[in-house]
């Protein structure tokens, strides 16, 4: 099959090609002009230049296309216009969504978050639990925004959609807030932990791209939703496990959470001003997502598309040995 393939230079997207193309199947790939390809022409994909928010090159690349995979988005917890998480993580989605109905695709899988739920009241929670009442970051109201943008397509029109929604992704070469996160942790760059005990919903990079190449590859499962989650482990366990594979010793400050939100805002207004990321990732929605947490039950992707989660104690194994070798 021949799959178009948004985000394809990105963390996520970078391991969704790469799976697709050992399953044997065909790419055209969306990315920008100024991104490196190199490793989308090393697996034979052809590349269509424009963005989401660019009908016009999605209509291009879906030409002849079965499947659409749109990994595509604004995921940042600051970013110094506000304007673009809207910009493509709702309108870039319809965009999408509407070309893959134009197009005649016979299979959409739209890549979400945990996080579009918020914090519901079940715990752990699953697919068909009810989503909390707030949203705790831009980046998860614009991603629930264009989700019901998706699902709307799917209910009146027919769009044969299926959803994917990753918990916190770890992997090697991270360059995302949680690449950041233990970057800043084994360098010595945190005077202090933050939240040790709250739980948080973790994946290994390539788990979430297994996810989404069997979810495509699935018959029958047009209107599924399935959340990509290995572990729920609390920050205090993550940055346990850091440290012993690092050797680097943790803070032995505790930051108090209200001292944690306050550092938050007043680093997010100084960025705000000179339009530069809070130091350390401190940013209002980074923190609040973290004090915030998540439980999150993965188990249907296990048993209805084969996944088997990778431990996280490798995913960080193999993100600290990433960046062993800068």
């Amino acid at each position: 099959m021949k799959a178009f393939v948004t985000g394809a230079s990105g963390f996520i997207g970078g391991h969704t090609a790469e799976c697709l193309a050992r399953a044997g199947h065909e790419l055209n790939c969306l990315v920008r002009s100024t991104s490196d390809t190199s490793r989308l022409e090393k697996l034979g994909a052809d590349i269509t230049f424009g963005d989401v928010t660019d009908r016009a090159s999605l209509a291009e690349g879906m030409n002849g296309c079965d499947w659409v995979l749109n990994i595509a988005a604004a995921y940042s917890f600051w970013l110094p216009r506000k304007g673009t998480y809207a910009e493509v993580n709702v309108g870039g989605t319809r965009n999408v969504m509407e070309c893959a109905l134009e197009a005649g695709v016979s299979k959409v899988v739209h890549v979400s978050t945990v996080a579009i739920y918020g914090k519901p009241a079940e715990r752990p929670f699953k697919e068909e639990s009810d989503p909390g009442p707030v949203r705790f970051s831009e980046y998860a109201q614009t991603k629930y925004e264009g989700d019901l943008i998706a699902w709307e397509l799917c209910r009146t029109r027919g769009l044969p959609l299926v959803v994917v929604y990753p918990g916190g992704v770890l992997g090697p070469d991270d360059p995302k807030a949680t690449g950041e996160y233990i970057q800043n942790l084994i360098r010595g760059r945190m005077p202090a932990t933050v939240f040790d005990d709250v739980l948080f919903p973790w994946i290994h990079v390539r788990d979430v791209a297994e996810v989404i190449v069997r979810a495509v590859e699935k018959e029958g499962n047009v209107r599924e939703k399935y959340l990509a989650v290995g572990q729920n482990l609390t920050f205090g366990q993550i940055n346990r496990m850091i440290s012993g594979i690092s050797g680097v010793t943790l803070p032995k400050f505790k930051m108090p959470d209200s001292l944690a939100m306050a550092n938050a805002m007043f680093l997010t207004f100084l960025a705000d001003i000179v339009k530069k990321p809070p130091l350390l990732g401190m940013a209002v929605d980074q923190i609040r997502t973290m004090k915030e947490g998540a439980q999150v039950d993965g188990s249907k992707a296990e048993r209805e598309l084969g996944i088997t989660y990778t431990p996280i104690q490798v995913a960080l194994d193999e993100a600290i040995a990433s960046l062993r070798v800068e």
